[in-house]
């Protein structure tokens, strides 16, 4: 079974996720970031999500996770409890 570890953090508006997401492509730290503005309780861990195998999340979360680069930031994604940025830092097939 796959299986992915990412980190992610989770805000209310893609406005916002946008910002943010400028922030750490302007060297900002992901997880000083998720700590200072996710709305997840990950968020206190810097976003990790911890290692989770395929169908475990949202799908719109699924989908990206188990198709994007590794250690690049992604988003603003879209789900039912709002606009996340997330980076997968390993998976294995």
């Amino acid at each position: 079974m796959s299986t992915a570890t990412a980190r992610h953090l989770l805000v209310d508006t893609e406005e916002k996720c946008n910002e943010i997401k400028a922030q750490i492509e302007a060297g900002a730290d992901f997880a000083d970031m998720a700590k200072q503005y996710s709305g997840c309780p990950s968020g206190r861990n810097g976003g990790d999500l911890g290692s989770f195998g395929r169908g475990m999340m949202v799908p719109e979360f699924d989908k990206v996770v188990f198709s994007a680069p590794l250690n690049v930031v992604q988003g603003p994604v879209q789900t039912q409890f709002g606009y996340h940025l997330l980076e997968v830092t390993s998976r294995s097939e």
